[in-house]
């Protein structure tokens, strides 16, 4: 008998019929002898009606009432699988992220889970019911509900298999398991039977949609084995194997695993601050205070020297509150020049452990697409990731011209996409 924590998406409880077939699929593990807690995130689209509900009330409401508005929609979901659970003759009980245990820190809308309370779960478990979990929530040390972003569930189905040692924990969703790219940007894309969790940590960083960075550490952290499926169609998915693991991969690795992109970033730029010490530290530690996440960064010295340039990405969601907060405080205080805003950027990312052997990948990125006329506006790099950001209007002959110069379009599709 194993112990499997099954998360499924919104797509996959996206309607009544698709939360029995869900609540099948859970009766045949259950059926085998196996354990069985089911995580759930809203019904597809269930999650924006309710934000634009919201702002059709109020145009900028306190992350508090926010975390208690979106929290409902997971609610209605894992009560629905339950009762179709129940249906089938399987026992089973729901429990929202509170009633189970999940303990998070009060960062409203953004919350990290500290602690996870499995006694009652474990009892549960023991008594021969299937246990529904609603993702993506948890409660703070006050009671209050709290959300732990969007894509929280996985991060709550790996951090459930974490704390309760599961055997594999299932992350079931509307592909197949993971693709060198998006395969609706790319027909050509290929499906990977295994990748690295180091691998998947940099595709999920740089905007592959199809695990949550958060989940993918808690998966690297805590060794859970973390599989990736169709709810739709039968098959073994991409496995993500801890990176000791490695070796037991295809001896010949591929110099390049996938290409990952994300629309969903703004680039601002500080122009003429002083070029003295503590400045990227004033920029950015009040941005910081806001909890607003910084992805890429570069520092342009100007060729007197006194002056720099700095700029960072940001998601688009906080592109407006750190433009205020830029130009309310940090700049006036700096003595700095204006800030320059664009968010209409996408971020491209090339991945794979094979960089660590093979040099030249830079270069040759930079060739593709100098070849297709697409102009680079910021670089970043890691042991086994580069990116750069270009403008967003680029970023799908970006990929498939990249997708095919390094070796990882299928051989039995149209050269058309």
């Amino acid at each position: 008998m194993a112990l499997y924590v099954q998360k499924f998406g919104g797509t996959s409880v996206g309607s009544v019929e698709r939360i029995k077939a869900v609540a099948e699929k859970v009766k045949t593990f259950r059926n085998q002898g196996h354990q069985v807690v089911v995580v759930v995130s809203a019904m597809s689209g269930e999650t924006n009606r309710l934000i634009q509900l919201a702002s059709e009330i109020n145009d900028d409401p306190t992350p508090r009432e926010m975390d208690m508005l979106v929290s409902t929609g997971e609610q209605v979901t894992i009560s629905l699988l339950a009762m179709a659970l129940q249906k089938t003759g399987v026992p089973a009980t729901s429990y929202t992220g509170a009633q189970v245990g999940i303990l998070t820190d009060s960062a409203h809308t953004k919350a990290r889970i500290q602690r996870i309370e499995t006694d009652e779960l474990r009892q549960d478990l023991d008594n021969g019911k299937v246990v529904v979990v609603a993702g993506f929530q948890g409660v703070d040390d006050d009671g209050n509900i709290t959300t732990l972003g969007r894509g929280g569930s996985d991060t709550t189905g790996v951090a459930l298999a974490a704390a309760l040692n599961a055997d594999e924990c299932q992350i079931y969703t509307d592909v197949d398991g993971v693709y060198t790219t998006d395969p609706r940007v790319c027909s050509r894309a290929r499906r990977l039977d295994s990748i690295t969790v180091e691998e998947m940590l940099e595709m999920a960083s740089s905007g592959s949609k199809v695990l949550q960075i958060r989940a993918v550490e808690f998966a690297g952290k805590y060794k859970v084995p973390l599989r990736v499926l169709s709810s739709f169609a039968e098959g073994q998915g991409t496995l993500i194997v801890a990176d000791d693991q490695e070796d037991e991969r295809n001896m010949e690795e591929p110099l390049i695993s996938g290409i990952a992109f994300n629309t969903n970033e703004a680039k601002l730029t500080v122009l003429n601050t002083p070029d003295v010490p503590g400045v990227a530290s004033k920029i950015l530690g009040p941005i910081a205070d806001a909890n607003i996440e910084v992805d890429m960064i570069v520092q342009n010295v100007a060729p007197a020297g006194d002056y720099t340039d700095f700029t960072f990405t940001v998601s688009k969601a906080d592109y407006r509150q750190t433009k205020r907060i830029l130009e309310e405080s940090i700049v006036p205080s700096l003595g700095g020049g204006e800030v320059r805003g664009d968010d209409q950027i996408a971020k491209v990312s090339l991945v794979g452990v094979g960089m660590r052997s093979h040099a030249g990948v830079a270069s040759r990125m930079f060739r593709v697409l100098a070849d297709e006329g697409i102009n680079i506006r910021m670089v970043s790099t890691s042991e086994i990731k580069i990116s750069v950001v270009i403008d967003e209007k680029f970023m799908e002959l970006a990929v498939r011209a990249l997708h095919t110069a390094f070796g990882l379009d299928r051989e039995d599709v149209n050269e058309e996409t």
